[in-house]
């Protein structure tokens, strides 16, 4: 019977300050966006959308704001923290 969890490492290693503040940019930015869509919601025309097109209920500005940050999570900051720990174990 094998025990796979001897064989991991004992040390746990804790994220810098740095790290922590550029993984915490894009869920914070989300949060964001998600507050000023509920303190403007006259700002999306999904709730009234009176004529308007797909295009123009896709692209309202707090809904913006959170995919930005999504994508901010996603694509940059995880390389961003990666490339820090690189150069910091130099």
């Amino acid at each position: 019977m094998n025990q796979y969890a001897t064989d991991l490492p004992r040390t746990r290693t804790r994220p810098s300050g740095r790290a922590l503040t550029l993984l915490s940019l894009g869920p914070a930015t989300v949060v964001v966006g998600i507050v000023w869509a509920f303190l403007q919601p006259w700002r999306l025309t999904v709730f009234h959308p009176r004529g308007e097109g797909l295009w123009w209920l896709l692209i309202e500005p707090p809904l913006l704001v959170v995919l930005a940050g999504l994508v901010f999570h996603a694509l940059v900051a995880k390389q961003l923290v990666r490339d820090l720990e690189e150069w910091k174990g130099r």
